[in-house]
Order: C-alpha cells, then sequence, then structure tokens
C-alpha cells in the first residue's frame, strides 16, 4: 500500500539531487579541513545531549537495564568525557549506546509503519516515524521549546533548526562513500532506499 508513491518518487529525486549537488561536496570539504577526531568528538557530544530522549524512549518500553546503562553513560561522557566530547563509557567500560527513538517506541508495542513517506532534506520514513517526530522534539533538548527550562544553546526555533541541521550534517558527512556505494548501480532508487530504511527500522525494533 503505497498511496504517496507519485510525491515520494518526486522527493526521492529532489533529495539525491540534493545530496549529490550541494551536501556531498560540501561534506567532502567539511571532512578535508577537519580532522577526523574533531568530527568524531562533536558527534559524540551532541549523542550525549540526546540522552533524555533515549532514556524516555527506553523507559517507555520497559527496557530498565538500558536505561539505568544510557544514564551511566551520561554521567561517565559528561564528566570523564569532558562534556561528552569523548566515550569513555564505551571504550573503558564497554557500556553501548541504546538508541530508541518514539517511533520505535510504538513499533515496539505493535504500531505498524503505516504507508511510507520521503521527507524533504531527512529522506525516507513512513507514517508512524514521520507522527513520532514532534514527541522526540520535544524532549530533545536542542530543539527549542517556549518556555521550556533545559533548552540548550538556543534561545529560538530558528536557532534550534540550525543546531540540528549542523547534527546531521556532520554525523553524514561521514557516510557520503557509503550512500555512493548503494546508490551508484541502482536502476531504481526510490524502491531500493524505500526497502533499506523499513529494513533497518524493523531491525532496530527487534533489538
Amino acid at each position: 500500500f503505497d498511496p504517496m508513491s507519485g510525491y515520494n518518487r518526486l522527493m526521492t529525486s529532489f533529495n539525491h539531487s540534493l545530496y549529490t549537488y550541494l551536501v556531498f561536496p560540501l561534506g567532502r570539504g567539511y571532512n578535508y579541513i577537519t580532522p577526523t577526531q574533531f568530527r568524531v568528538s562533536v558527534g559524540n557530544f551532541f549523542d550525549n545531549l540526546q540522552y533524555p530522549v533515549r532514556v524516555v524512549n527506553n523507559l517507555l518500553q520497559l527496557k530498565f537495564s538500558n536505561s539505568l546503562e544510557e544514564s551511566g553513560r551520561f554521567l561517565v561522557n559528561s564528566t570523564i568525557g569532558i562534556v561528552g566530547l569523548f566515550d569513555p563509557a564505551k571504550s573503558w567500560l564497554g557500556w553501548e549506546p541504546h538508541k530508541e527513538d518514539f517511533g520505535q517506541t510504538l513499533g515496539h508495542y505493535g504500531v505498524g509503519g503505516g504507508f511510507h513517506i520521503v521527507l524533504p532534506f531527512f529522506g525516507p520514513s513512513n507514517l508512524r516515524d514521520t507522527l513520532s517526530l514532534p514527541v522526540d522534539w520535544y524532549v530533545d533538548p536542542f530543539f527549542y521549546q517556549e518556555g521550556r527550562s533545559y533548552n540548550l544553546l538556543t534561545q529560538n526555533f530558528w536557532q534550534s533548526v540550525g543546531l540540528k541541521s549542523f547534527e546531521y550534517f556532520n554525523r553524514y558527512s561521514g557516510r557520503i562513500d557509503e550512500y555512493e556505494v548503494m546508490t551508484k548501480d541502482a536502476i531504481d532508487l526510490y524502491p531500493l532506499l524505500k526497502n533499506v530504511y523499513e529494513q533497518n527500522r524493523d531491525k532496530e525494533i527487534q533489538e
């Protein structure tokens, strides 16, 4: 059941062109002028402060041991790891991250993905995961919420959009080659990316 296939194909082509002609050249330039450890530390910093999103969704799924490990990771990485720039919780203690979002939480309780949706800039998604985004954004300390006491590094909505955009850019700049290898011989990009997304989400939900 794919009622948005026409729109999805159009948005897949738009995103692919955007990645190919704008994001990836900028990403290669960014990778060239910044040391690998800098990009890793930036990613660690952002991941560490996503702790509220992860711990809330682990608790909602009754994964109490994962929630405790996430709390331990946050404490260790925020202190010994210098505000999350490094990840001694993993490298020294073997505490792995347990990344969960609200889409996975709904999937955990049997809510199906629904029909496929391709989001501008962000790429493949589905109805369940798209409708779940505002819940995670509300918990996310980087995503500005009016009147909330723990907004971090942002003072308005557009600052949070810029910060989140940089977070995604830093994360995916290191995955340019993966995307190109996956798509270079594809006859039809849309079903390829759709199937990769859905299989990956199913795997994440089952873990």
